[in-house]
């Protein structure tokens, strides 16, 4: 472990001058670039959702390579996201999240000039190592400088944002690649990151707080960033490039379990782990840890395919695909403004929180009854169903984890709930992924056959080894084989999706409501820095 000062040694004998609080004038100003940085690591990752087809078609990319470009930029989030939670409770937050700004921005331009999707997939994990700062450390300053019963004061802002960034990323890149090509969609986000460096330079201004030397956890890092991988490695190419029951498959399941189980171990020791394995003693943290998986799993690796569906099984445009997707946006737009809204009138968030992963459920089990066929206005309704569900939801479990956490661990424990989010997300892309590519697979060679086409003329349409179909390019009778195969198997993913979101209304059931603290952590901080002054 690497030995890193946080800030000059101090005296411990002689306490920090207490800061002054920070006005309502203040938070605003500071919350300005928070939400400018939170809507860059959103707009990178939307604007490239509804292009992303036509740009592994151009590529010449394979399903598994469109589930790649995905998975590598959750994978690396997930990995990074506990590192910066920790980092958060150790160095300085507002130079953590410029950098994590520069890193995000950088890797999308360099995304931009990719000439093949190994180089595009490398550049998406970079990304995702900022987009993994981005996550965790505007959850951390938000909570810094606003108190849980406060927060829901701001969701409207906060909502704003993100279905901005949301609707909108998929909008300006489908119009981008329809009309420009889809390069330039990396580099939207240049002057937005500039700004957000700008403005939180300007406008966060957090108090000095002494802190003794601490140790950085690299050890632990590294096995758990190994682990994970090899698991996730193991979720995607089980089943496809080797047989489950088979020496690979074992030695890659068996390795990745060994190298978590010494994670485990080497945190247990560390003097500053990553993810503290005392949060594992908090209730509410176990449950939206759990909870956040499900959400995770049925979320991340549901969404990220409804491009596919629009475009290679409705045959629509990229911009008419990011409009398409419309409905869920604003479902989490407004169920989390007005859900937060009344969490800070009542102080009360369960009922929510239930609602939420009910409607969760339901949406993703609607989205697993269309196929090719399907009206857009009931596919409209169904997204709505989703959005509304997620909105309720994703957000207010890491709400509930900050309000038992102690100020020592709130960077630490904020990030480990999004891991864990991450985590489910980043593990239900590889294993849907491989399930859509060998189910479209076996439901084109069988459309192919019953036409009295020979599959093995077209190639291995559908499968991870193939290139994606140019729809445009296909003899009619081909083309709608394909876009039922890709109908169908869309669809069967929100099926799969269903019955693990069913895991986060356990979890959230099980939760016990916390009346929510009226203190921002800053607030507490410099209540504990004002105490010894005045003992």
């Amino acid at each position: 472990m690497t030995t890193v000062p946080t800030r000059p040694p101090v005296d411990d004998a002689a306490p920090a001058a207490p800061a002054p609080r920070m006005s309502h004038r203040e938070v605003l100003e500071a919350l300005s670039g928070i939400l400018l940085g939170m809507f860059v690591s959103i707009l990178a990752t939307s604007v490239v959702s509804s292009s992303l087809p036509r740009i592994i078609t151009d590529l010449g990319g394979s399903q598994s390579a469109f589930t790649w470009v995905v998975t590598a930029t959750l994978l690396t989030t997930t990995v990074s996201t506990p590192l910066w939670g920790k980092l958060a409770d150790l160095v300085d937050r507002k130079l953590l999240i410029q950098v994590a700004l520069v890193v995000s921005v950088v890797s999308a331009a360099l995304a931009g000039l990719a000439h093949s999707t190994s180089m595009l997939i490398g550049m998406r994990a970079l990304q995702g190592i900022g987009a993994g700062g981005l996550t965790a450390l505007g959850t951390v300053l938000i909570a810094d400088i606003i108190s849980p019963r406060e927060r829901g004061r701001y969701m409207g802002l906060m909502g704003a944002v993100m279905g901005v960034g949301m609707v909108g990323g998929p909008l300006i890149g489908g119009v981008i690649t329809d009309t420009a090509g889809w390069r330039w969609n990396f580099f939207i986000g240049l002057p937005f990151a500039v700004a957000a460096i700008v403005v939180l330079q300007r406008t966060l201004r957090l108090p000095a707080v002494a802190r003794r030397t601490v140790r950085i956890d690299w050890a632990g890092a590294v096995l758990l960033s190994a682990g994970v991988t090899l698991l996730l490695l193991w979720v995607t190419f089980a089943g496809s490039s080797f047989d489950r029951a088979s020496w690979p498959s074992a030695a890659m399941l068996g390795g990745a379990v060994a190298l978590l189980v010494v994670t485990v171990l080497v945190e247990r020791r560390a003097a500053e782990p990553i993810i503290p394995l005392g949060l594992f003693r908090n209730r509410t943290v176990v449950l939206a840890v759990v909870a956040s998986v499900a959400v995770g799993v049925a979320l991340f690796g549901t969404q990220v395919f409804l491009s596919q569906y629009m475009q290679l099984a409705r045959g629509r445009t990229p911009t008419e695909s990011g409009l398409l997707t419309v409905p869920m946006v604003v479902g989490m737009l407004l169920s989390s403004t007005l859900s937060g809204r009344a969490i800070s009138v009542t102080g009360r968030y369960k009922r929510f929180m239930v609602a939420g992963a009910v409607l969760l459920v339901a949406g993703l089990g609607l989205m697993g009854t269309i196929d090719e066929t399907t009206s857009f206005v009931v596919v409209g309704a169904y997204l709505l169903v989703t959005g509304v569900g997620v909105g309720m939801l994703m957000q207010n479990l890491v709400l509930a984890a900050q309000n038992t956490l102690p100020l020592r661990d709130v960077g630490a424990g904020t990030a480990t709930v999004a891991f864990f989010r991450t985590l489910g997300g980043t593990i239900g892309v590889s294993a849907l992924g491989a399930l859509l590519s060998s189910r479209v697979g076996t439901l084109t060679a069988d459309g192919l056959a019953g036409i009295g086409v020979d599959p093995g003329a077209l190639g291995p349409t559908g499968s991870g080894a193939s290139s994606l179909p140019d729809l445009a390019t296909l003899p009619g009778p081909v083309r709608t084989v394909v876009e039922h195969a890709f109908g169908v198997g869309v669809a069967e993913l929100f099926l799969v999706g269903a019955p693990v979101a069913l895991l986060a209304l356990v979890a959230v059931l099980l939760l016990r409501e916390v009346p929510l603290g009226d203190r921002s952590n800053l607030d507490r901080l410099l209540d504990e820095q004002d105490a010894p002054a005045t003992a």
